[in-house]
């Protein structure tokens, strides 16, 4: 049995090609943050919505709509997707506000919940054996890659165009990775005729989403008594999903299986390993141009020495998934990401040249590209066929919640410190300043800079002000990020099998998941 689908080239090309127009839309919105801020004089936390709201509709929607796609057909949900991509993009290309925006963002983020677990499940039961590890090395490296190169293609477009064409953008690609889909990908795969578990697609969509929004408000000013009541509702939730999962005649997520070692602690580490990569490329974008005053392509361009990385390691990842095991290649991978975070903590500052800037992303690349192919490729390992859905969808909440949590966290932290920091200057500034201006100062780096275009006598000492804040702001942030990577790194040391184990334990689950009539993976 030949371990590739036919005309495979060209159907891994349209899967990827799927996946990248999933994953752009992630960070199109990163480089056009301070042109959105300034446009709507959005706060921080507004600005923080706008950037997590795609990935809180794509991560509450992934394990449902995964599901959804193994029981009534995985080309269809790329169809599906592909299509309510295009409205989602229009909508907040022309979006009159940040309300309608954040409302388009999710809506996107809700059609790429339909295509892009699908096309990594696709990619699995279509290929086998070694062929899928390189299969799934290719779609996560080109995938990645293109949620990194974002910022480029959104710097390039705001040189001529208004901040809605980094939305606009994606609208051609959508309709192409369309037609590509309805020509190449087949109909009908090993599809299951169990009913999907509805109820807790619902539960965990609804859970989802309260601890993101939860997560971004924690630190605004008197929305402490929000969050708290949105991190106990999700908390109820999540324990109302659990027994969901253990009474449900088809659970939507199978516990037994997700307890196996090589199953949730890849997840666990791909959630912080992609977050991480998400909230440094959300921080990144604005220090570039608030800071360091990057124009939109230049601070686009910074990203693809990372990109460059990433896409060039995986396939030395794959290799060394055989060679190795996933374990030994996920500490690698978690080893550049710890490092690179600690490169962003004592390299980027206030004039710091772009070779240095440089570092930290080129670490980062190497991070990931070492660590996404034995992340993805465990997850689908450890599950029966019948349930590919449920790693793909697992592997795609790493991106996706990995990207809202980080993302949030990150955004959460920054406000803070931006907030404390711009306090600070206003007062040991001896400036008499009205409650209004000092609120407009602290609201974010937007808000200084529109105060200091009004006021051109002070405008100096403002930005200096605005962006000392900001880099006090950031910092909490890597702080978090490095401690948050050596968490992941110690699970996967302590928790995570060696390479004779794993492969043990993954020839058991066959026979186990043959045994019971599930099938192998």
């Amino acid at each position: 049995m030949s371990e590739r689908p036919p005309r495979a080239t060209a159907v891994l090309g349209t899967l990827v090609l799927v996946a990248a127009v999933a994953n752009l839309n992630l960070t199109v919105a990163n480089v056009a943050l301070p042109s959105i801020g300034e446009a709507f004089n959005a706060s921080q936390l507004q600005l923080n919505l706008v950037a997590v709201g795609y990935s809180l509709g794509l991560a509450a929607s992934v394990l449902w709509f995964g599901a959804l796609g193994d029981r009534y057909g995985r080309k269809l949900m790329i169809v599906l997707g592909m299509t309510a991509a295009i409205p989602a993009s229009l909508l907040a290309g022309l979006a009159p506000g940040w309300i309608v925006l954040f409302v388009a963002r999710v809506f996107g983020g809700l059609s790429a919940g339909l295509t892009y677990p699908t096309t990594l499940a696709l990619v699995t039961v279509m290929w086998s054996g070694q062929s899928r590890t390189k299969a799934i090395a290719l779609w996560s490296a080109l995938g990645t890659g293109a949620a990194v190169i974002g910022p480029l293609l959104s710097g390039i477009l705001l040189q001529s165009f208004e901040w809605g064409s980094v939305f606009l953008v994606t609208i051609p690609l959508a309709v192409a990775a369309l037609l590509l889909t309805l020509r190449l990908v087949p109909s009908h795969l090993t599809e299951s005729k169990d009913p999907v578990d509805n109820l807790g697609g619902v539960v965990s969509a609804v859970m989802i989403g309260m601890l993101v929004i939860g997560l971004n408000i924690v630190a605004a000013p008197n929305m402490l008594g929000l969050a708290v009541g949105l991190f106990v509702g999700a908390a109820v939730l999540a324990a109302a999903f659990v027994l969901r999962q253990r009474r449900a005649r088809n659970p939507l997520y199978d516990l037994s299986v997700a307890a196996r070692p090589t199953f949730w602690v890849a997840a666990v580490a791909g959630i912080i390993i992609f977050g991480s990569l998400m909230g440094v490329l959300f921080i990144n974008q604005q220090y570039l141009q608030n800071v360091l005053g990057y124009g939109s392509v230049a601070a686009g361009a910074a990203i693809i020495p990372a990109v460059v990385i990433m896409v060039l390691i995986a396939p030395t990842s794959a290799t060394l998934v055989g060679k190795w095991g996933s374990r030994a290649t996920l500490l690698a991978g978690q080893s550049f990401l710890g490092l690179s975070f600690v490169a962003m903590l004592f390299l980027w500052g206030e004039g710091t040249p772009y070779v240095v800037v440089a570092i930290p992303l080129v670490l980062m690349g190497i991070g990931v590209g070492l660590a996404q192919t034995p992340s993805s490729n465990s997850l689908t390992s450890s599950v029966p066929i019948r349930r590919v859905g449920m790693a793909s969808g697992t592997a795609d909440l790493q991106r996706d919640f990995g990207g809202a949590l980080m993302t949030s966290l990150f955004g959460a932290l920054l406000s803070a410190g931006y907030a404390s920091a711009m306090g600070t200057a206003i007062s040991t500034s001896g400036q008499n300043v009205t409650t209004a201006t000092q609120n407009a100062l602290q609201m974010s780096f937007a808000g200084a800079s529109n105060i200091a275009k009004n006021n051109p006598e002070f405008a100096d000492r403002i930005v200096a002000a605005a962006r000392s804040s900001f880099l006090a702001g950031d910092k909490l942030a890597y702080i978090a990020g490095f401690i948050a990577v050596i968490v992941g790194a110690a699970l996967v040391f302590f928790a995570f099998p060696h390479r004779e184990e794993e492969q043990r334990l993954h020839t058991r689950y066959r026979t186990e998941d043959q045994s019971t009539g599930a099938g192998a993976s």
